[in-house]
């Protein structure tokens, strides 16, 4: 079992994957997707005391959240096992100094945009990192049931049963989730034909907050530029902070609400237009309810028991077995 140290898997974790899956096959159920509790956790970044510390070679904020994450990627096998027939491995281990975008390593980036506005040239830094949905599409989609949006208002990823699919990615409004192929429980059961690693990114320190802590990006901030609260002083303060400086809001109405909102003293549009996007490098749009009449994604759904109920049968079959990926390479060394 010391290959599977290493790779942070384990036949708990197997198991585990098993029971959950098939257990949210057989009620017909995605991940939990409840609606944010009224007492829930939200955070408010104020763009007019952000500088993204210029003083600093890693913002605050971004060092105690690499800090406090550290440990959660286990190390990928070698070699990654391709994927047939989708092929798309995403290997950010040798890149995990990266800072300036999400990665599976980084969950927490500055955005820079510089604005012409009201007869002023902005210089904006926009702390980036998971919007936390209220109604969350990629926690309802999963269909191994290993995303789930928790009534702190954190929507959290369980890396021990995720197959690395990005469906969390794909329905994602800004695409937030991040990808290490090589790690996870798909290298028990078939990792060249289900699955391809596992996702990663921001729980809005969700331990911490179940202590009654603060994220820790909100703790290191030395400008006070993140405000955590619960839901309806959030709302009352962003609605606040917009009238007396004339701004807006970004994360109140955006699909369907969100437990990040944004104000700035600079209309949204305006910086949607002027940052670099990408991968990793999210937009700043407007976002529609991504939920609200999406026929596709309801038959994703559907669909979503039947595949959980086979990735239970396939996993429960692999906790009995060593892993295949470790099994060919310990027959290697023989």
């Amino acid at each position: 079992m010391g290959d599977d140290m290493k790779r942070g898997l384990s036949r708990r974790a197997l198991l585990k994957t098993a029971m959950t899956a098939a257990f949210a096959a057989g009620l017909g159920l995605p991940g939990s997707a409840a609606n944010a509790a009224a007492g829930s956790v939200a955070t408010l970044i104020d763009l007019s005391r952000c500088d993204g510390c210029p003083d600093r070679d890693i913002p605050a904020c971004v060092q105690a959240c690499r800090e406090k994450n550290s440990g959660n990627v286990p190390e990928p096998i070698r070699p990654i096992p391709e994927v047939f027939p989708r092929g798309g491995i995403e290997d950010f281990s040798d890149k995990k100094h990266l800072t300036t975008r999400l990665t599976p390593y980084n969950y927490l980036f500055i955005h820079k945009a510089e604005v012409e506005h009201g007869g002023k040239r902005w210089t904006l830094s926009i702390p980036r990192r998971c919007m936390h949905c209220d109604n969350p599409a990629c926690a309802t989609l999963c269909p191994f049931a290993a995303n789930h949006k928790h009534r702190t208002g954190a929507v959290v990823i369980d890396s021990e049963i995720c197959f690395g699919g990005a469906k969390c990615r794909t329905v994602c409004p800004w695409s937030i989730p991040q990808r290490q192929s090589g790690v996870g429980v798909y290298l028990h059961i078939a990792p060249t034909l289900a699955g391809n690693g596992a996702m990663f990114k921001c729980d809005l320190c969700h331990d911490r907050l179940l202590k009654g802590e603060n994220p820790v990006c909100a703790d290191a901030c030395p400008r006070d530029a993140m405000l955590v609260g619960s839901r309806s002083e959030i709302s009352a303060e962003a609605r606040k902070r917009a009238a007396e400086m004339g701004g807006f809001l970004y994360g109140m109405e955006e699909n369907g609400g969100t437990a990040t909102v944004y104000v700035s003293p600079v209309p949204f549009t305006k910086i949607d237009a002027a940052l670099e996007k990408g991968p990793g490098r999210p937009h700043m749009a407007p976002v529609q309810r991504r939920m609200a009449g999406a026929d596709s994604w309801g038959k994703s759904v559907l669909l979503a028991p039947v595949v959980g109920l086979t990735a239970g049968i396939l996993a429960v079959a692999g906790a009995l077995k060593e892993p295949a990926v470790g099994r060919e390479e310990e027959d290697r060394k023989k």
